[in-house]
């Protein structure tokens, strides 16, 4: 038997539940949603009085206030054991490795594109590869008008290598008729290509030490080119030589003959990279001289040293390039 409560024996809660159930009609849904967003009668926002809100957000404040604090003690202690100049991880033990990419320059719109196409009498079609190399050469060049400016280049030579807290300039002036005021010889039909090899913190290319010693797949122009070189000054062998040719048959009858610029590698004494102030990677400026028109030909340049691995379908110690010209 259930003994009903006498109105001073309810609770507050009690008391008010059984007033308000009595007195007020049934909400509608959107009565709800208002009610739930704001209630008037017990001035609570969203469920929760004002207090409640202020406990809440002065608990995840501090939670975020600190979470923030414990990153940046992390990320501090993190910078400190980094050298702002050397990596901590060289070489072997790096991600990057011991073997240098070579890489060219223009390089087309298309990042997976390999192909260097325009129409030798349309200005319109190589203004764009003549406005890629000059933007990529534009940090080659030397502002006279720039406080310290060139201050630590050193002219270098094989018998003159850069002292301490220089570098070796590199002189694009060298490479003419591959220049900036020639148009880079597109409007000729004789394109130039820029070659350069990817920096390796730390690397250093072993040379191939004798002209009797070269690799038997070099080309045979190269190694005349290296007898030739060598036979004049022996300190020409501290070189990593290039060449580039046909990848086919057909390709290496297109392409007709190269000129390499100023040298027909990259000189030993721009080597090691060791984020030196000013550095600049060497350069190499394959000018084809009469390349037949009307026809795509597939060209592989190839860096040549005892320590750069050689696998065409990886693109290891070379790179692919297309060119057409109409």
């Amino acid at each position: 038997m259930t003994v009903k409560k006498r109105p001073s024996d309810l609770t507050s809660l009690e008391r008010f539940n059984l007033y308000y159930r009595e007195k007020e009609p049934p909400l509608t849904g959107g009565q709800k949603v208002k009610r739930f967003i704001w209630n008037p009668k017990t001035r609570q926002f969203c469920g929760r009085t004002g207090a409640s809100w202020s406990k809440i957000m002065l608990f995840y404040f501090t939670f975020y206030a600190a979470l923030a604090i414990l990153v940046a003690i992390c990320m501090w202690t993190f910078l400190q054991l980094l050298d702002a100049r050397e990596p901590k991880w060289q070489l072997e033990s790096s991600i990057i490795g011991t073997n240098p990419g070579l890489g060219f320059r223009p390089m087309p719109p298309e990042v997976a594109s390999s192909v260097i196409w325009y129409k030798g009498n349309d200005p319109g079609s190589y203004q764009f590869w003549i406005s890629e190399l000059s933007s990529f050469l534009q940090k080659y060049k030397r502002d006279a008008n720039k406080s310290g400016a060139g201050q630590n280049i050193h002219n270098c030579d094989f018998k003159l290598p850069p002292p301490a807290g220089k570098v070796c300039d590199v002189d694009v002036s060298l490479c003419s008729p591959c220049v900036e005021d020639n148009g880079f010889a597109y409007q000729k039909s004789t394109p130039c290509i820029f070659l350069k090899l990817n920096k390796i913190y730390g690397w250093k290319p072993e040379f191939y030490n004798s002209s009797d010693n070269l690799p038997s797949a070099m080309p045979d122009d190269l190694k005349e080119h290296i007898k030739n070189m060598t036979a004049y000054n022996k300190n020409y062998l501290n070189m990593v030589w290039v060449s580039c040719q046909g990848e086919n048959p057909a390709d290496r009858e297109n392409i007709g003959p190269i000129q390499y610029l100023p040298h027909r590698g990259f000189p030993g004494y721009y080597f090691p990279y060791t984020n030196q102030e000013g550095y600049l990677s060497p350069l190499v400026a394959v000018h084809l001289q009469r390349p037949k028109t009307g026809m795509l030909i597939n060209i592989e340049c190839r860096a040549w040293a005892n320590n750069i691995k050689y696998d065409r379908v990886e693109g290891m110690g070379s790179v692919h390039i297309e060119i057409m010209v109409e």
